[in-house]
């Protein structure tokens, strides 16, 4: 048994720690999507689009957070990159859950966005 999981984890990115052939528990991620603020208003005023899948679960507390990075689509030339950590853990029922996130993107040609967004249902297929 423990040959086929370190034969399986050279092969395939499973999480785990190839050496002892210790599968490590996979959680969850969410899919995330959305745009920026306006910024510029007064000179070139602009916004970006962006959309990701976040990081696995954090432990906090008992509930969690997830970590966030991706690019923003590009505007004359330039871009932002869009990081950050999300809140902790919405209920919407059914044994699911939702987060909320919001920080500022990079500074790139003179200017950042502030964004926020809710990430899409963690397992939308899955059964409950």
């Amino acid at each position: 048994m423990a040959e086929d999981i370190k034969r399986y984890c050279d092969n395939v990115y499973c999480g785990c720690n190839s050496d002892s052939a210790e599968v490590s528990t996979q959680t969850h991620v969410h899919e995330f999507l959305g745009s920026t603020e306006i910024a510029e208003r007064e000179e070139d005023p602009h916004n970006h689009r962006f959309a990701g899948v976040s990081g696995e679960v954090i432990p906090q507390g008992n509930s969690h957070v997830h970590e966030v990075f991706t690019n923003t689509d590009f505007y004359e030339n330039h871009h932002h990159e869009v990081s950050g950590r999300s809140g902790l853990a919405i209920d919407v029922g059914n044994g699911r859950h939702v987060h909320f996130a919001s920080a500022t993107t990079t500074l790139n040609d003179g200017h950042v966005h502030l964004f926020r967004f809710a990430s899409l249902i963690q397992d939308p297929i899955g059964e409950e």
